[in-house]
């Protein structure tokens, strides 16, 4: 679990031979796990990594208070803990809604040389803003030569600089083939001259970051997924652009060479009248799905503000208004980190959102779409269930498929978590009130228990 959502396609399955869906209605708080980490807030996914010092598993949580903790997956001991720099007070931010800001993407751990790379919000005077990328030893959060790296000092693109008092890193970070790759939009509340910003740091070579950013102002890449991978490219969403009268990468999904070269886009027909309404289609990260029996069967799945999905041929995917199919499924906007898993024809895509065309009597706040394949793939409502907040879905399965169980937690709302059958929505596990959830938590799977990053807490759900 080395990053966001388990893949860099931003599925967010994970495989347990146990856990089937009677296993799941077994699950009950580890008694014996207590992490306590007060005044620790959290919005990034934890992360887990097998086999780290001394042979212990380890979970890696970062909090908006820029520090690091590598806690014992087994004890619930604190193995190590880094503070990267103080994090910046709401009230010397020109907006925003994090209070202090400090890290909020998720990061990623490359597993060859146990790195972990993460981006915080610093002050170092309490006036001056900076990104500062780090690049930290999973063995003891050392940090490694030649980090951080000063975003603001390093990174331009054409003639646009980068300017870190502005810009906010939400979206998940991605490692590919010795890069990592990290997404930038703008503050709660759209103030500044912001740009969604792709930036690429080689790690053997920190020094020379590469960038690419809209043309337009604003066109933020925020969504908790952040950057989606199907190995050879890299793929993005971005949100409304500003004041923009012809397209300038905003309201998009993207997709670049791993030098960022941009070699393809989507962009809805009605783009602009989706900026006047801040409707954006970056509020959701695109989930790379590959559905046999479909022409084409590589796809990229994009859920929008507007409560529409869009279903996207991932090798060409199709400009202004080319998409392969598009449809209302939601009343409400869909802001979070979508989740897909096969099914037995097709397969589904769940998210939060208040569905449209649900089954009667269903209840609202989480929809699982059926993206059905054929000659033109298309996407219908299979169920709806009721999750009461903010999270984000993951789903277990016992072999990639079968038993598939889909989990989320009403963050900022009744704060429990559920499991859902996968194929229709029953409710098969509902826990206690955990304590504050941020709203782009997630739920991962390590080893065969569940873990929650809560404010100033690691939870354990085991069988």
């Amino acid at each position: 679990m080395l990053q966001h959502h388990a893949a860099p396609a931003r599925n967010g399955v994970f495989i347990d031979a146990g856990l089937t869906r009677q296993a799941a209605a077994q699950y009950h708080p580890s008694p014996a796990f207590d992490v306590q980490l007060p005044g620790s807030t959290f919005y990034a996914q934890p992360l887990y990594l097998p086999d780290g010092p001394n042979g212990r598993d380890l979970i890696i949580m970062a909090s908006e208070q820029n520090e690091v903790f590598a806690v014992d997956a087994s004890t619930g001991d604190v193995v190590w803990r880094r503070l990267l720099g103080a994090a910046v007070p709401l009230s010397a931010l020109p907006c925003g809604n994090i209070d202090p800001l400090g890290i909020t993407g998720t990061p990623v751990i490359d597993p060859a040389s146990r790195t972990l790379f993460v981006d915080a919000m610093t002050t170092p005077d309490g006036s001056t803003k900076k990104h500062l990328a780090f690049a930290l030893s999973t063995a003891d959060g050392s940090i490694r030569p030649g980090w951080p790296v000063d975003l603001s000092m390093k990174v331009h693109f054409d003639n646009l600089a980068f300017d870190s008092s502005v810009q906010n890193q939400r979206g998940a970070l991605a490692f590919l083939d010795g890069t990592v790759y990290i997404p930038f939009g703008g503050l709660f509340g759209d103030c500044g001259t912001y740009h969604g910003w792709l930036v690429a740091i080689p790690a053997s070579n920190p020094a020379a970051p590469r960038a690419w950013a809209t043309a337009a102002r604003g066109g933020g890449s925020w969504a908790p997924s952040g950057v989606a991978s199907d190995g050879a490219s890299l793929f993005i969403a971005t949100g409304n652009t500003f004041e923009a009268t012809t397209w300038g990468g905003g309201e998009a999904i993207l997709r670049f060479s791993p030098d960022l070269a941009q070699t393809d886009f989507f962009a809805p027909a009605d783009w602009q009248a989706l900026d006047s309404q801040d409707a954006d289609l970056g509020g959701t990260g695109p989930v790379l799905v590959d559905l046999p029996g479909a022409n084409p069967s590589a796809l990229a799945i994009a859920l929008g503000k507007n409560g529409k999905v869009y279903l996207l041929d991932r090798s060409h995917l199709g400009g202004i208004g080319g998409e392969l199919f598009s449809a209302t499924v939601s009343r409400s906007e869909i802001i979070n980190a979508a989740a897909a898993y096969p099914a037995d024809s097709g397969a589904y895509v769940v998210f939060r959102g208040s569905g449209t065309n649900c089954p009667s009597g269903a209840g609202t706040g989480l929809v699982a779409l059926r993206i059905v394949p054929g000659s033109s793939p298309t996407a219908t409502t299979a169920w709806c269930a009721i999750q009461n907040g903010k999270g984000s879905p993951m789903v277990t399965t016992t072999d990639g498929h079968s038993e598939s169980v889909v989990w989320s937690i009403g963050a900022e709302g009744d704060e429990r978590l559920r499991a859902y059958n996968g194929d229709t929505g029953n409710v098969l596990f509902t826990s206690a009130p955990l304590g504050r959830v941020r709203s782009y938590q997630t739920p991962i799977l390590a080893g065969d228990r569940v873990f929650i990053a809560t404010d100033g807490a690691l939870l354990a759900f085991s069988r």
